[in-house]
């Protein structure tokens, strides 16, 4: 059975979804730290694309008001199992996000559905959460930028690399969150073209 619509501009765009992750906790990311995590939800706002988080605080949740503040689209997935549950156990907040998923999973299950719900990931400063999000986007082979800066996260991530005897084509680094988004966004980009040749003509 056919379907015809009648305006296919309004059915065939979806928008790029580029994760934040970075530490929940910042004291040890240095000078301006949270700026930059608003400067980069402003720019993928800016980019057409939609923020997603962990839904958390620090680096994410700047990232998160840098989103909203450019009008822009933010989503949140949780660790906890319900509104209750995020806002009295996990002690995460609501603010700055549009829509907030409830994975029920803890961290180790949610940094699995964030990775996977994001069409790429930009790392920030950030600690072990955010070198395990990380690992599985480097694993699925999505784009990863490296937003670096007066934290150590980038050197980090580059030693991990180094010694992990792999190839890493699909990490970038950069020190300007405009040009990081732009680079990253060109990836995504160009992976959409790939999938589109083999889909069939509707």
């Amino acid at each position: 059975m056919s379907m015809s619509l009648e305006n296919t501009a309004k059915h065939n765009h979806l928008k790029i979804k580029i994760g934040v992750s970075g530490a929940a906790e910042t004291g040890h990311c240095g000078l301006h730290a949270l700026e930059k995590a608003k400067a980069l939800g402003s720019e993928i706002v800016k980019q057409d694309c939609v923020l997603v988080t962990g839904a958390t605080t620090g680096f994410p949740l700047w990232a998160a008001m840098g989103a909203k503040e450019a009008d822009g689209i933010s989503i949140g997935i949780s660790p906890a199992q319900n509104e209750k549950e995020h806002v009295e156990t996990w002690r995460l907040p609501i603010d700055y996000m549009d829509l907030i998923i409830y994975t029920g999973f803890g961290f180790p299950g949610r940094d699995l559905l964030f990775t996977r719900s994001c069409d790429a990931i930009i790392l920030g400063c950030g600690r072990i959460g955010t070198i395990h999000e990380f690992t599985i986007a480097f694993e699925d082979g999505k784009p990863v930028g490296i937003l670096e800066g007066p934290w150590a996260m980038g050197d980090e991530i580059k030693d991990i690399i180094a010694k992990g005897n792999r190839p890493a084509p699909n990490v970038i680094f950069d020190v300007d969150p405009k040009r990081l988004v732009e680079r990253i966004i060109e990836m995504v980009e160009a992976n959409k073209a790939e999938i589109k040749k083999d889909l069939p003509n509707i």
